[in-house]
């Protein structure tokens, strides 16, 4: 059992090496840019850390950026561990939001109950529209990337008609739905001076949920064998197309959860969208640095919430250009990237010289 452990552990830590590298890679090329730009890479990195952890109120508000990618990595993780490739979170996401916000104004519910049946609601409603894609996929041959794009479009356009039109709240000035109940609002101020809300206690289970169901369950195990090898996985039993479904389904209750969860913590009520909100594509580089493994979606969720919450500093106090920041977080992802290409032709090679051999 100890020896078991301990190669889980080693294991864990081999998927985390890459990451990490890649960050560090990543933080020396945005130093190397920032020279170029005749700005002080020492001053820039100095104002980063302390917009990101200077104080306590500062690391909370960190944490609020990181909360929604959580979800959102965990999303795509779980989808890619199909072999599906999830692009449809940010429709997910709003139309989770929306549901979740009727249930928190509509229901009158307790306190103890309220958020966790709007919550509930969102998740729902996200899982039902992921489902069409997934439906599509596993009984069409539709592929899932062309079919979760669109549906991103539809349920943008949905929210913008449901939030200006039947949702909206009666008298309001501006196309918004009406303000979420007491009773249904996630606790704020964990950290004091912060926003920092009970999602991410929600976040942080959430990505214990997924690694127990992936590594733990028969039916996790059936969705990785489907994602390793349709083929293989259909020859031994497991049904295919029931599996594509559920991990779309699955997948799209994690992006609703991540709606739900700023909606009740953080916004209160529902404005109507100008665009997609982006904590789906930004989902897709948390789940790639992360290794598609629920711990290293955290981690690179605070990666990325850490950027996203120290770049607007860098800007204003060493005038770091913004573009400096999206080539840190776009350098990591190549490094990432570019250790699962050199994996693949590492093992075509060794293939090539078995098969000359």
């Amino acid at each position: 059992m100890v020896k078991q452990e301990r190669s889980w552990l080693s294991g864990l830590l081999g998927e985390l090496a890459v990451p990490l590298a890649a960050t560090i890679l990543g933080l020396l090329v945005g130093t190397i840019f920032n020279l170029a730009a005749g700005k002080d890479p020492v001053v820039a990195y100095g104002a980063y850390a302390k917009a990101v952890a200077g104080q306590p109120r500062m690391i909370g508000e960190t944490l609020v950026e990181a909360i929604p990618l959580i979800f959102t990595g965990l999303a795509i993780a779980l989808a890619f561990r199909t072999g599906l490739f999830n692009i449809g979170v940010e429709g997910q996401y709003l139309v989770a939001q929306v549901a979740a916000a009727w249930a928190a104004y509509a229901l009158p519910l307790p306190g103890w109950l309220h958020p966790a049946v709007a919550m509930l609601v969102g998740m729902v409603a996200a899982a039902l529209w992921a489902t069409i894609p997934g439906l599509l996929k596993a009984y069409r041959g539709v592929h899932e990337v062309i079919n979760t794009i669109m549906m991103n479009w539809i349920g943008l356009f949905l929210v913008q008609w449901l939030v200006a039109g039947p949702l909206r709240a009666p008298g309001g000035t501006g196309a918004a739905t009406r303000p979420v109940l007491p009773t249904a609002a996630l606790a704020q101020g964990l950290i004091a001076g912060s926003r920092l809300h009970a999602g991410l206690w929600i976040g942080l289970a959430a990505a214990f949920a997924v690694w127990f169901f992936l590594w733990k369950t028969p039916a996790g195990y059936e969705i990785r064998s489907v994602g390793l090898s349709p083929g293989a996985a259909e020859y031994a039993g497991i049904n295919v197309a029931k599996n594509i479904v559920l991990a779309m389904a699955l997948s799209g209750a994690l992006a609703g959860l991540a709606g739900a969860v700023q909606t009740l913590a953080l916004n209160g009520k529902v404005y109507q969208p100008s665009g997609l909100p982006g904590y789906g594509f930004d989902g897709i580089a948390v789940a790639l640095v992360g290794k598609n493994h629920p711990v290293g979606v955290v981690f690179a969720a605070l990666l990325f919430g850490a950027l996203a919450r120290g770049g607007p500093m860098m800007q204003a106090v060493a005038g770091v250009p913004k573009a400096v920041i999206f080539i840190v977080q776009g350098t990591v992802i190549l490094f990432v990237a570019a250790e699962g290409l050199w994996r693949f032709l590492r093992t075509r090679r060794a293939k090539a010289e078995v098969k000359a051999a």
